[in-house]
């Protein structure tokens, strides 16, 4: 996915297999085939909610990070997508099943979703901005990828109107934003030979550990 930015398609590149477990994970297949229990896909999208919350939460923290009015404005723009965006479509699906918003908003964590929500945090919290735009990254660019390709390989309609929100053009445009965001904030910060600093290392694990992280909670919402 070239068309998310140069950083993205390294970093992407660097975690290897753990890239192709989060993107192709039994639940993804799932939703391409219409193989996936509705109650595991509901039990996700509570999970998911919740998860947002928090995501919405780094996002904010990533305009405190931001050095740059650029830098400020990507990120209050991702922040808006997923506030007014994202958010309600997990309400809406989850009320056409005959969840309330209420039930939604109570949802209890689970571990697995702590574990990833406090680790992007803290990338935020103890790191700069690429440290926490690293840890960021896989979500926003890997549900890109996921829905560009669902949307050209589903079999089923099960699943159309999720498929659809990360195949469409807004959510598509948000990636490649996310993507300009990140390269122009290594440049800034380590210039154009980025990839040859010392804190490339750092930045490629925390990547590669934030998408351990995207599959353990696909494989989260196969075990409700």
């Amino acid at each position: 996915m070239s068309g998310y930015g140069t950083a993205f398609s390294l970093l992407r590149a660097q975690a290897g297999d753990a890239w192709r477990d989060y993107t192709r994970h039994a639940f993804v297949e799932g939703l391409k085939d219409g193989t996936l229990p509705r109650a595991a896909f509901l039990h996700y999208l509570r999970q998911d909610y919740v998860f947002l919350i928090h995501f919405s939460r780094a996002w904010a923290l990533a305009v405190v990070k931001a050095e740059t009015h650029d830098e400020m404005l990507a990120a209050v723009a991702t922040l808006n997508a997923l506030v007014t965006d994202e958010l309600k479509l997990h309400i809406g699906i989850c009320e056409a099943a005959g969840l309330s918003q209420a039930e939604v908003f109570a949802t209890k964590e689970r571990p697995e979703n702590l574990a990833y929500t406090r680790f992007v945090l803290e990338a935020g919290y103890s790191g700069d901005l690429l440290d926490l735009l690293a840890a960021l990254a896989p979500c926003v660019m890997g549900y890109g990828e996921i829905g560009t390709r669902l949307a050209a390989e589903t079999t089923s309609d099960s699943y159309a109107d999720w498929i659809a929100t990360y195949a469409g053009a807004e959510y598509q445009e948000a990636c490649r934003a996310a993507g300009t965001l990140l390269d122009a904030a290594l440049i800034h910060r380590l210039g154009a030979d980025y990839a040859s600093s010392p804190r490339w290392d750092r930045l490629c694990r925390t990547f590669r550990t934030a998408t351990e992280l995207e599959a353990g909670f696909w494989q989260m919402g196969l075990t409700p």
